[in-house]
């Protein structure tokens, strides 16, 4: 009986949801997050039904000083093509029809099901974006974090990625990326719809013991997310790594030894070729934006600001910026990860 109230919601799930007058009370979403990177990522529909097939150019070609009387070897450019892939996030909401009835609010009772479910969706996506690794995982699509992960300046990405300092295990990232259609964005399988589907399913019996074949009739939502992500050009993505977590949380203490992150994003911003052309976003877990919201009661800083800016909602609030740039908060940025050398 565990494990089936894991798969489905139970009399006791009910009673705890149940307000005194018996309507679905409201409930404190205390396990979701904050990763506001879903709502810059521009997505755009792939050109393959798994992903996205991009040309990069390799090598431009070096014009000749000519004589007169004198030839030019004729020149061209090189390119390469790079297939980026997508992965399927999907879940299912299945609700004991008799249940979802039994306090007359059919409709609330399963939205207070699914939104748990969707929350999960952005969860996950927002941990992949950052960390998703196919060759551990092989359903998902590539992330950040894989393709900026070493210093060694044999690996080309190593240009763009900051050394902050730390050496131990607590260490975190703070990420600056330049998004558009042409340097870093989310895709979508070719033909089909962006962003997160739901298909209600309506009633159907399902199977709630293998063994024994005991079956009853539910409600079922299926929800689905196709999404990947392209990195066309390398150079709009910054990693500044190794940021001491429990340092720099000592960040106007007497005995500060914090990362210097005002000089760091400073040297992540020049690390984009042309910030004009993109719309540049840092991205850090609350611990590191807390202590740069220190740093902004600083009277000697005059590069954090806080300004007043249109989310996704519609709504205006006061977002922390770095000369100009919003600084946004991502949940899934870890603050476990080992040193990138």
């Amino acid at each position: 009986m565990a494990a089936l109230s894991t798969y489905w919601p139970t009399l006791l799930d009910v009673a705890r949801r149940l307000d005194p007058n018996g309507s679905i009370s409201a409930v404190a979403e205390i396990l979701n997050q904050t990763n506001e990177i879903l709502d810059d990522i521009p997505f755009v529909e792939g050109n393959l039904p798994t992903g996205h097939k991009t040309t990069l150019r390799a090598k431009i070609p070096t014009p000749t000083w000519r004589l007169l009387n004198q030839g030019v070897v004729p020149v061209k450019s090189t390119t390469n093509q790079i297939t980026e892939v997508c992965g399927i996030l999907e879940a299912r909401s299945e609700v004991d029809c008799d249940m979802a009835k039994m306090n007359g609010n059919t409709a609330e009772w399963r939205l207070s099901e699914d939104l748990p479910i969707i929350e999960g969706i952005g969860q996950e996506l927002a941990s992949t974006l950052i960390d998703g690794d196919t060759s551990i995982d092989p359903e998902k699509f590539v992330g950040l974090s894989p393709r900026y992960y070493s210093l060694a300046s044999s690996v080309t990405t190593s240009e763009n990625i900051i050394d902050g300092g730390g050496t131990g295990s607590d260490n975190t990232s703070v990420w600056l990326v330049g998004w558009s259609n042409a340097t870093v964005h989310g895709i979508y399988p070719k033909g089909s719809k962006a962003g997160l589907t739901q298909e209600d399913l309506g009633k159907q019996t399902v199977i709630t013991d293998m063994k024994t074949g005991a079956r009853m009739e539910a409600y079922v939502t299926r929800y689905q997310q196709v999404a990947g992500l392209c990195v066309r050009d390398w150079r709009y993505a910054v990693r500044i790594a190794n940021i001491d977590i429990s340092d720099l949380e000592t960040a106007g203490d007497a005995a500060d030894s914090s990362a210097n992150l005002i000089k760091l994003m400073s040297i992540a911003l020049d690390k984009i070729p042309n910030l004009s052309s993109c719309r540049p976003v840092f991205y850090m877990n609350n611990r590191v934006r807390a202590m740069l919201r220190v740093k902004l009661m600083s009277k000697s800083n005059v590069f954090l600001t806080l300004e007043d800016l249109k989310g996704a909602s519609g709504i205006t609030r006061p977002t922390l910026q770095f000369m100009g740039v919003p600084c946004r908060r991502v949940d899934a940025i870890g603050v476990a990860e080992e040193q990138i050398s």
